[in-house]
């Protein structure tokens, strides 16, 4: 069983990631694949996988024996660039203790000891293993992952919204409860205490992990929790994942269209008009995308004015009106 300890700090620190992680999305792919994980559903991804990853790559593998990963891998950049000079600023110390656990008693390859001892070759073999590994594996759905981020972030912001913190947290990860400001998860392996301490949460979905949660608990940072969401398959390229009417499943019809009107400031009786409802209706469709954090209102004598946050801009996403 996994439990999350939470401070009254910790609860007003949690945040959603705003975007997914190229690198911690491969490095699930690549666990789930390696590991052999997520039960004969996978089986044909992980073979298709396997088959087509590059000799370029294949450093990567001894960085996952027995399907654990060290932690100084676990960087949350917006680009494979970003991610990559996250992990190269970790420090020795970090490196080489990460390096002693996942080994234990026998010797790390000679490659992965010369990344402790900061030597440029050996990063450079863990940079082109890496960016040769996305390009196979991720690089052709990887617009259907941010699709999917988009959802979720979604679904996560309207349920903090109508229902809670509370609510939101658990309905990540079904059977799972927040009992006493702790977050136990109790199919979870293996058993491990996680005490945040004010350091904060960040919630971070991913699409190729079929079993979860993989946390990230580097001292002095946030806590990062990676957690299995998405239809259960790895996506494929291609595929109409999120749609229009699928965010209007979540959203409503009428609160989708005001979100996307909302691009540009409306006040309630033009949002009204724009909609083709009642002023009464367009203010409550404001207040619930206000409420969401996805809208702001601003008011001037008697006259108010809606527009959407930059959180609103990024769940509307590219769709067309």
């Amino acid at each position: 069983m996994l439990r999350v300890h939470f401070t009254a700090r910790d609860f007003a620190r949690i945040r959603f990631a705003a975007r997914p992680a190229p690198l911690q999305e491969l490095h699930a792919a690549l666990t789930t694949a390696l590991a052999r994980s997520g039960g004969p559903l996978f089986a044909p991804w992980r073979g298709r996988v396997l088959r087509a990853l590059p000799a370029a790559s294949s450093p990567l593998a001894d960085l996952v024996p027995q399907g654990r990963p060290p932690s100084f891998l676990d960087v949350l950049g917006d680009t494979l660039a970003e991610g990559f000079e996250q992990i190269r600023a970790a420090g020795p110390a970090l490196v080489r203790s990460e390096l002693e656990r996942i080994y234990g008693a026998s010797q790390a390859p000679r490659w992965m000891r010369g990344l402790h001892a900061d030597e440029e070759k050996a990063w450079h073999t863990l940079h082109r293993a890496q960016r040769a590994a996305y390009e196979t594996v991720l690089a052709p759905v990887w617009p259907v992952v941010q699709d999917l981020h988009r959802q979720e972030f979604t679904r996560y912001a309207l349920t903090v919204a109508e229902h809670g913190v509370a609510a939101a947290l658990t309905g990540l990860a079904p059977g799972s409860r927040l009992d006493g400001g702790v977050w136990e998860w109790p199919r979870a392996a293996p058993a491990r205490d996680v005490r945040l301490d004010g350091r904060g949460l960040v919630l971070l979905p991913t699409f190729h992990h079929p079993a979860g949660p993989l946390l990230q608990d580097t001292p002095g940072r946030p806590a990062v929790l990676t957690y299995p969401a998405g239809p259960g398959l790895p996506p494929t390229a291609g595929d109409p994942v999120v749609s229009a009417e699928a965010l209007a499943a979540v959203l409503g019809r009428t609160r989708l269209d005001a979100l996307r009107l909302l691009a540009e400031p409306h006040t309630t009786t033009s949002l009204a008009r724009a909609l083709r409802v009642s002023n009464a209706t367009a203010s409550s469709q404001a207040a619930a995308l206000r409420a969401a954090g996805l809208a702001t209102t601003t008011r001037a004598g008697r006259a108010v004015t809606h527009r959407r946050t930059a959180l609103g801009t990024l769940v509307a996403g590219p769709w067309p009106p």
